[in-house]
């Protein structure tokens, strides 16, 4: 499957009003809920297809971009490069890549720097392509893992790849205002150049230029040898893998540069070391990484108790994935809003100063993460929603309550369902306990004298309180609120 894409973002490009004009009458294919051999924008005088479906070319030079070295450098997103001179070579436009493996049918918050990085070179004038590794998907990256990938069958492949085109699709393709255009981004499958490749000529083309010491020598490699499980033949050639398709995309789409995390250091120097060997001539190649995200303590960022932050409103409502950055510490929030934004450093300069002026109101600044993040990740849909729920779900908010608002959180906070008859004329307090949301009658009252039970939101003044036909709302859902964050969302039938 190889899919062409072509879309706008970001305020830190140049073009033309005419320019910018035209190419809003381009108009995007539907994505079939099938992978498709093909996916691209149909073109205008301004754009022109290939005689293949694998690309489509940017025709206009674009005006010399910013230095995007120096601004990842500035916000913190910089950890390696292959060479200085990528600082030079960045003030001319570029073609660079990130990789990303469907091992699941979602990213995750690990691989939002990838796409924030490509986002910002694209935001200097680069073009970027995301290449979906349907391939080496099916091999197991060892970098950063203790044990080897267990298979996945080729429907679930499909799946992932699916599904993470749209997520990368839509990021890229709506992470920026109306006004602004940003060169084209491309996203390609690496399982399309893979599936016919021979083994002989895989030895002929890739193997002979391999240096088995420089491959051991690699850090991923040498911590799986050292361990007890080791490591398989098939997991000690995804190095070669991954710097082929460096190599393709060099000569092919004419890519230079390959971005990924620190811990793909030895897998992006394996892909420049192959185009050097195998292209003696090839000058202006270059491997940048990033670094992981870490919280201020030195453990990754991105897990939640109940598991991986995904992407996918499917996997993780939008108001889940606002309430995870909401909640971030003081000491990580000023240094995720560098790395995690595309806010101005003066901007961020002047929040983080705030926080220390008196009368700052807490979460001020971890709120602004929320919703710049938020933005990025699901749109201006995406952040209203969240958005929505946040305000309606505070204890004590006039906000009105409606059923499609309690429905949307109701896979984040615990549910039960109770008949009607079951609820009406129940009091609050004995509902507190037959729901869960306390453990007895006797925490009930207690919390209720404390002034800290809530019925949609409104506070239970009274033990004799009961649940009248009125509470009900949209005669379908109640929420029932102990303190501020512990909820329970009581379906009636």
């Amino acid at each position: 499957m190889v899919m062409a894409i072509l879309a706008s973002s970001s305020p830190s490009c140049y073009t033309s009003k005419a320019f910018l004009l035209s190419q809003r009458s381009f108009f995007f294919s539907t994505i079939s809920s099938k992978p498709s051999s093909s996916f691209f924008l149909k073109p205008t005088s301004r754009f022109f297809a290939s005689s293949s479906p694998t690309s489509l070319r940017y025709s206009p030079t674009p005006s010399p971009p910013t230095n995007v070295i120096q601004i990842l450098e500035q916000r913190g997103l910089l950890d390696s490069i292959t060479s200085d001179n990528l600082r030079s070579a960045s003030l001319s436009p570029l073609k660079v890549y990130c990789g990303f493996d469907p091992t699941a049918q979602s990213l995750h918050l690990g691989n939002l720097l990838g796409l924030i990085v490509l986002s910002w070179f694209r935001r200097c004038g680069h073009s970027t392509v995301a290449l979906i590794g349907g391939a080496t998907a099916r091999i197991g990256d060892p970098s950063g893992k203790s044990l080897e990938r267990p298979e996945l069958d080729l429907q679930t492949l499909e799946a992932n790849t699916l599904g993470i085109t749209n997520i990368i699709t839509k990021i890229l393709g709506n992470s920026g205002s109306d006004s602004d255009f940003c060169p084209n981004f491309l996203i390609l499958n690496n399982y399309d150049w893979w599936k016919e490749f021979r083994f002989l000529d895989f030895l002929k083309d890739v193997g002979r230029f391999a240096r088995v010491g420089s491959m051991i020598a690699k850090e991923s490699v040498r911590r799986r040898l050292e361990s007890e499980q080791g490591m398989s033949y098939t997991e000690f050639t995804y190095q070669l893998l991954q710097g082929y398709d460096f190599l393709h995309l060099y000569q092919n789409e004419g890519v230079s540069v390959q971005i990924g995390g620190s811990d793909q250091w030895g897998n992006i120097t394996a892909g420049t070391e192959l185009i050097r060997k195998r292209l003696p001539q090839a000058d202006g190649v270059y491997g940048l990484t990033f670094p992981l995200l870490l919280k201020s303590d030195g453990t990754k960022f991105g897990k939640s108790e109940d598991g991986a932050i995904w992407l996918s409103p499917s996997m993780l409502s939008p108001y889940k994935f606002y309430q995870y950055f909401f909640s971030v510490p003081d000491a990580d929030v000023v240094r995720f809003l560098r790395i995690l934004t595309f806010l101005d450093i003066e901007e961020i300069q002047d929040l983080e100063s705030q926080m220390t002026k008196p009368g700052y109101v807490p979460n001020t600044v971890q709120r602004r993460l929320a919703e710049e993040v938020t933005r990025f990740v699901h749109g201006e849909n995406g952040l209203s929603e969240a958005l929505k729920a946040t305000e309606a779900l505070k204890p004590g908010a006039e906000t009105k309550l409606d059923w499609k608002t309690i429905e949307g959180i109701a896979e984040d906070v615990p549910c039960c369902s109770l008949e009607y008859d079951q609820v009406l004329n129940l009091s609050v307090v004995d509902l507190s306990v037959t729901t869960g949301l306390l453990e007895s009658k006797s925490a009930a009252r207690r919390l209720l004298k404390q002034g800290g039970l809530y019925l949609n939101n409104g506070r239970v003044d009274s033990e004799s309180k009961r649940v009248e036909a009125v509470d009900v709302i949209d005669g379908k859902v109640l929420l029932l609120s102990a303190g501020k964050k512990n909820k329970v969302v009581v379906r009636i039938s």
